[in-house]
């Protein structure tokens, strides 16, 4: 019962120390209201405009990719650091190699099918498609 104590101490001091960091500065800093405080950080410029910005969804597309296949990279690294010391200590090569060549495959699936929806494919301008329809006319 004792160890339910201690982590029980323990979720008191995570939420305490937080919470009191808040309070205390809450209580200590400064209060000069100013219009100039309460106005969006636009690196001292004067913001104009809407912030409603319509964003290109291919960057987020590709931030995506770009982070499973960064994870892919992570988790190959160690298996090929391994993979020579495990053959040399007399592990089967189909028990070494196979898992990673499924990792790989499932990997290169859905690159595959994120390339077929086009998701690492730009998207192309109104007139480009146009000119390009006009050359298979």
């Amino acid at each position: 019962m004792s160890e339910w104590i201690a982590i029980g101490a323990l979720g008191l001091v995570a939420v305490g120390i937080p919470l009191g960091m808040m309070a205390v500065s809450a209580i200590l800093r400064p209060s000069v209201p100013e219009q100039g405080k309460r106005a969006t950080y636009e690196s001292g410029e004067v913001p104009t405009g809407t912030a409603r910005v319509q964003i290109n969804i291919q960057y987020y597309m590709v931030a995506l990719l770009f982070l499973v296949f960064d994870v892919e990279t992570v988790l190959i690294f160690p298996w090929a650091v391994i993979y020579r010391s495990a053959l040399s200590q007399g592990a089967d090569l189909t028990a070494v190699l196979l898992p990673m060549l499924i990792f790989i495959g499932v990997l290169v699936v859905g690159l595959v099918w994120a390339w077929r929806n086009g998701a690492v494919e730009w998207v192309k301008s109104p007139l480009a498609n146009r000119q390009k329809t006009e050359r298979n006319a």
